[in-house]
């Protein structure tokens, strides 16, 4: 949209399936007309201590180069976009140094994932210090852009100006998916096959983990033997749900290997209903907003969705049916209920979906809304 990017982070994450190797502290490069500037931080896998160290050496690396960063690039927004709060020491540093307004952009709320997804305590000195920068960004920045809709009382609970609040949520990019990639022949040709064998097919494609609650969703497979569940991914928990699927005998679960981002628009157009749980959660009463679930509406297909959560999108577009989270007994009753739907209304939840994915969630338009409130600070 005209803007000149640069984006400073760490040489290491284990999100990314490559991570650049070098052996100097930074590393500048340019990447399809954006800079990148990676801070060399330790390598780690998992929650652990490791990871800890790698936060922390990215933060003390970039605090210590602020003030290059600042004459070097000479930024007029600096934005702080880690899941953890920590960089917004450096974010606030650099966006002084240079004169730029200065940005919170929030995935999760720490430190209350860590306190409730991993039992920490309020008083355990890494929760104690990521509660100190959380605070510090709510009442210093001059925005806080939430991903997650239902965050404000949280945030004003720990400093925010509730002007300052503003939401812009996950989406996706419309010309990925009218350019979109065939599903490879492989697995193409393995669900076509299955396909020919069932009245119905159920899908859910995503990570294999204990979060995603897949176990519930086998064992409505059980009472749905004419029904074709598969599973599409990987992840943590695929040889517990291997085992699983063998320990029932079942006959009518199929776990296929992940596919290409590209390839995504084509896999679910192969499917009648599209499935995403998770476990209960505490931290859901704050929103969410998965990029799975925009996959799924953008697709136009009926969606079961087993989420308890602040928001409910598939119940306020009418995309889908909205179910108990882990209860495989109401999972196999809509199951049932859409078989059970004519295809016309099946048709109009799908377009419901398309729709408000087109008009709400769109990275061309939530890129000018992200703009338009750093114009309007």
């Amino acid at each position: 949209m005209g803007h000149k990017v640069s984006i400073l982070a760490a040489s290491h994450s284990h999100i990314r399936l490559h991570n650049p190797a070098f052996d100097a502290n930074i590393r500048e490069e340019n990447i399809d007309g954006i800079n990148y500037i990676w801070i060399n931080t330790p390598a780690y896998e998992g929650n652990g201590i490791g990871r800890i160290k790698n936060m922390f050496a990215f933060i003390n690396k970039s605090w210590i180069k602020a003030g290059y960063f600042a004459k070097a690039y000479q930024p007029d927004v600096v934005i702080a976009s880690s899941t953890y709060p920590s960089d917004n020491y450096v974010a606030k540093k650099i966006a002084k140094l240079s004169g730029a307004k200065y940005i919170y952009e929030v995935h999760d709320l720490w430190p209350l994932s860590p306190m409730e997804l991993g039992d920490m305590s309020k008083y355990h000195p890494f929760i104690i210090a990521m509660q100190h920068a959380e605070n510090l960004a709510y009442r210093k920045a001059d925005a806080v852009i939430s991903m997650l809709p239902n965050t404000q009382e949280h945030m004003k609970a720990h400093g925010l100006k509730l002007k300052k609040w503003h939401y812009v949520p996950n989406g996706i990019l419309i010309d990925e998916w009218k350019q979109a990639k065939e599903l490879n022949p492989e697995t193409k040709d393995i669900i076509e096959g299955i396909k020919t064998k069932f009245s119905t097919t159920i899908a859910y494609a995503g990570t294999l983990g204990l979060a995603n609650a897949l176990s519930s969703f086998i064992l409505a497979a059980k009472d749905l033997p004419h029904v074709a569940f598969f599973m599409i991914g990987k992840g943590p928990e695929k040889e517990n749900l291997e085992k699983q699927i063998d320990d029932l005998s079942l006959k009518n679960v199929f776990l296929l290997k992940s596919v290409g981002k590209q390839e995504i628009p084509s896999l679910l157009q192969m499917f009648d209903i599209l499935y995403i749980g998770l476990q209960r959660q505490s931290l859901f009463r704050f929103g969410i907003s998965p990029n799975k679930l925009i996959d799924y509406m953008m697709a136009g297909k009926p969606i079961i969705q087993a989420i308890e959560a602040g928001n409910n999108v598939v119940k306020e577009v009418g995309c889908g049916i909205d179910i108990e989270p882990e209860n495989p007994q109401s999972l196999i009753k809509a199951v049932e209920q859409l078989m059970n739907t004519p295809q016309e209304d099946l048709d109009k939840m799908g377009q419901n979906g398309q729709d408000f994915v087109m008009k709400n969630h769109d990275y061309n338009i939530l890129a000018k809304t992200f703009i338009n409130t750093i114009e309007n600070i």
